[in-house]
């Protein structure tokens, strides 16, 4: 195993799963409680509080809340406190709480009032993810050859990715004393069950975002 995909002691593989199977419950009981009308901070909120709700106060990193014109912006941009959640519009949440010790990373976006299925930008999301974790498992690709394969299938959909938004270790907390390698920038093939694949697609046509992010099983 490659330094940089060390663990700590404390890392136990079970926990670790928990973590992420609360994580996903927990976000997405947050995204069927936002409403027309809802701005970031409002949602922030909601997170916040659901998270408590199941005794978790703390996160690894600052929760991103995107909506509608924002969710083209990459992780270390501002959201636009002004922007409010609109029928028929999308929005994504990046959640990255600590749970029992280990990190969770967990996000993708959703709509407001519709059916997320008739959104194309959306599903190209889930797909590409699909399709890049699947080469990965199958073809043992780096995580430069990831980001070659999750163009190509994002680009045949008609959409751009954005490479900054890139993936990363995860662990128990802090994974960053052992690494901070962005996946998309590293020559080496992931070991399983610990790094997230983000995917984050571009429809410069419509000024508007999909991401979806989740952890290579």
């Amino acid at each position: 195993m490659d330094d940089l995909e060390k663990t700590g002691e404390k890392f136990n593989l079970q926990t670790f799963m928990v973590a992420r199977e609360l994580c996903i419950q927990v976000t997405e009981s947050v995204i069927k409680k936002i409403k027309p009308g809802d701005d970031c901070k409002k949602i922030e909120k909601l997170i916040v509080d659901e998270f408590n709700s199941h005794g978790v106060t703390h996160f690894w990193h600052p929760t991103k809340v995107r909506i509608s014109s924002d969710t083209i912006k990459s992780f270390r941009e501002i959201s636009d406190p002004h922007l409010q959640c609109r029928t028929g519009d999308i929005c994504f949440l990046d959640v990255g709480p600590i749970i029992e010790g280990h990190e969770a990373d967990y996000g993708r976006t959703f709509t407001i009032d519709i059916a997320e299925h008739q959104n194309a930008l959306i599903q190209a999301s889930h797909q590409v993810f699909e399709l890049t974790a699947q080469a990965w498992k199958t073809q043992q690709l780096s995580g430069l050859q990831l980001l070659e394969f999750a163009r190509a299938a994002a680009e045949s959909r008609g959409f751009d990715i954005n490479p900054m938004m890139a993936g990363h270790r995860l662990g128990d907390f802090p994974h960053k004393i052992f690494s901070s390698q962005k996946l998309f920038e590293w020559n080496g093939v992931p070991t399983q069950n610990l790094w997230v694949l983000e995917i984050h697609l571009i429809d410069k046509k419509n000024n508007r975002g999909a991401f979806y992010e989740d952890l290579l099983l």
